[in-house]
């Protein structure tokens, strides 16, 4: 950060009397108008250029106060009340597109801390051995009045303690499976993070790679995946290990104690890696971690029969990580030009409606996006 210097004024300077000789404006004037619009843009920064001509010569200063003005209208109450059409948030989408992002790191370690009190992703993300004690009863998420004893062999397959100890990772990809990540690019700048984080076992072989990446530390395993493609690994194993392997020796995270129905595929999953001794290792959600996270948010307007798993992964991943940022969260059918978006970058298939509260979720990310927390990836990525 750097003060309003003699050096900082004498550039201002320099700029108003060049304004001035174009358009004939008291110099003075123009000097006080940019000192002020810096400081209320809280932007009083050392930027490596503090602006450009454009070809008809007019600064560019306004872009920075409408920038703030889109920021505040995302935050402002009025928006989580209300439900607004897709076209409105793909207006929106389209003018935070032209905004330069700035991370904020007290926003961040505000926001890491509130979810810490909450939910404590470090602690109690998944389920293990020190969170779950042997004879204990768990309650399930979704199916809250039921439990399940956790007997021995239950404990034996949760890890002693937290396995993402090492955390704070520096830098996070939370990559989603919409279809804006066609032809985006992303694959090489979602490769170099430190931590990748993907959801439901998405493709990531053949061309596609070069717009999705392939490093894949963590993925979650929807049941019903394993129930329809592999008949719950009664049979097709071989195939389930095949198409996982792809996943290098990243875990696999299932909901086993959400719903009592996925309890015991969650677990084939589990003896099925052990049995072949692949390199990938099953962990199983927290229920309680997940019924804390829905409480968060719900006071914050999500109000859903569940959090889809991409944004249950973001809110563990603002805990885990220094610097998060998403790629492939579109949940709309169109881009900002209105060309059509399939829903997925591998399908179509659409999420069962009022599942998810998908527009309340992303009208969240936009805020986090907006505060400067995390940053969200809108298309295509630059190329190397």
């Amino acid at each position: 950060m750097c003060k309003a210097g003699r050096p900082f004024l004498f550039v201002c300077e320099r700029l108003c009397t060049e304004v001035f000789q174009l358009f004939s404006k008291n110099s003075t004037q123009c000097l006080s108008s940019v000192f002020l619009l810096l400081v209320w843009t809280n932007r009083l920064q050392c930027p490596r250029t503090i602006t450009t001509l454009n070809k008809n010569g007019i600064y560019q200063f306004e872009q920075a106060s409408k920038c703030k003005a889109i920021q505040d209208n995302i935050l402002s109450s009025s928006i989580k009340k209300k439900r607004y059409s897709e076209d409105y948030y793909l207006h929106i989408v389209k003018k935070l597109q032209n905004c330069t992002w700035v991370r904020k790191p007290e926003e961040s370690t505000k926001f890491r801390s509130e979810l810490a009190s909450c939910c404590d992703a470090v602690h109690n993300f998944i389920a293990s051995q020190n969170n779950s004690p042997l004879g204990s009863n768990m309650s399930y998420e979704v199916d809250s009045k039921k439990t399940i004893l956790i007997t021995e062999d239950i404990f034996k397959m949760l890890p002693v303690s937290s396995l993402l100890s090492v955390y704070p990772f520096k830098n996070c990809a939370v990559v989603g499976n919409g279809g804006i990540l066609r032809n985006s690019s992303c694959g090489a700048e979602i490769d170099r993070s430190d931590f990748v984080f993907r959801c439901n076992l998405p493709p990531t072989t053949g061309n596609i790679s070069k717009d999705v990446g392939s490093k894949t530390n963590l993925v979650t395993v929807n049941p019903s995946i394993i129930a329809q493609k592999y008949n719950k690994l009664n049979e097709k194993k071989t195939e389930f290990l095949e198409n996982i392997a792809v996943y290098g020796d990243a875990f696999l995270l299932l909901p086993a104690f959400s719903f009592r129905s996925n309890t015991a595929t969650s677990f084939k999953v589990y003896h099925t890696l052990k049995e072949f001794k692949a390199t990938q290792r099953a962990i199983f959600f927290h229920p309680t971690y997940l019924k804390s996270l829905a409480q968060f948010w719900r006071t914050k307007g999500v109000k859903a029969y569940r959090l889809s798993s991409g944004f249950m992964i973001t809110s563990a991943a603002l805990e885990l990580c220094e610097n998060v940022k998403l790629y492939g969260f579109w949940p709309f059918s169109k881009s900002t030009e209105k060309m059509p978006i399939s829903h997925h970058y591998y399908d179509n298939q659409l999420p069962k409606p009022g599942f998810h509260a998908m527009p309340k979720e992303y009208n969240q990310i936009l805020q986090l996006h907006g505060k400067g927390i995390l940053k969200l990836q809108f298309g295509k990525c630059e190329s190397d």
